[in-house]
């Protein structure tokens, strides 16, 4: 496993500790998590991004909320 050390500012530190503690989980593992979903969330966008680029080269139209809703069955 490789090791990178982090600087935080002290509200964001304090915020970490008190999380921790009353997690019952260490202040590594809320960094990790958070970490993790961040680059999964980064993941996502660049994916819908990419989707996106390709679906407008193809001469794809845009849609509105409201068509992508029903396009995709969601109901109000």
């Amino acid at each position: 496993m490789k090791q990178t050390a982090v600087r935080l500012p002290n509200a964001t530190y304090d915020r970490l500790r008190a999380l921790a503690s009353g997690s019952g989980r260490t202040a590594t593992f809320h960094i990790r998590e958070a970490i993790d979903r961040y680059l999964e969330d980064l993941d996502d966008l660049n994916a819908v991004k990419a989707a996106a680029n390709e679906h407008r080269e193809s001469g794809g139209r845009t849609l509105s909320l409201d068509e992508l809703d029903d396009y995709l069955g969601l109901e109000d």
